[in-house]
């Protein structure tokens, strides 16, 4: 069996105290909510999602690229929730708090931090002439919502061209 990558990024993420702490808050706030919650499963579904499209489509982006922006891409809902901060926004900022800690040696060089930011930024509203991270990142989130099998699906104020409501391959 093949070795698996140790993934330092995405752990020095996960692990952050800023990282951790806003989780830790938006998990508090979700815990009642009937509609999509924004914790792991969500973040990791929008990462594979947003990895298999990278495939298909011959991107050539690098996997932690792709489940950093992913990891990162709601952090901000928390803040959202308390100050009514569009997550996206807040989501940058602690994003690039947490991106300027990473230990030099396992780093994502500033390009790529900046792809990371400018992926977070557009994750909700695609706009004209994307960058791809950001438009994997974006077709990702909405792809991993199956609106189409959720019992809360009538209650849910998102409009009808905005969720999912098929399979899509």
């Amino acid at each position: 069996m093949a070795k698996l990558p140790d993934n330092k990024k995405l752990n020095f993420i996960q692990n952050h105290p800023l990282y951790r702490s806003s989780y830790q808050k938006l998990k508090e706030f979700e815990k009642a909510r009937i509609f999509c919650c924004h914790q792991m499963d969500h973040l990791l579904d929008v990462a594979r999602i947003a990895y298999i499209l990278n495939l298909e489509m011959n991107l050539g982006l690098d996997r932690e690229l792709i489940y950093g922006a992913a990891l990162l891409h709601d952090i901000g809902k928390s803040r959202q929730y308390e100050e009514g901060i569009p997550h996206e926004s807040a989501g940058e900022a602690l994003a690039a708090q947490i991106l300027a800690d990473m230990p030099k040696d396992i780093a994502y060089t500033e390009a790529e931090k900046q792809q990371i930011l400018t992926a977070i930024l557009g994750h909700r509203r695609l706009r004209d002439n994307p960058e791809p991270l950001e438009a994997l990142l974006y077709q990702g989130d909405k792809l991993s919502r199956a609106c189409f099998a959720c019992p809360s699906q009538a209650e849910c104020n998102w409009s009808i061209e905005k969720k999912n409501m098929e399979i899509r391959l």
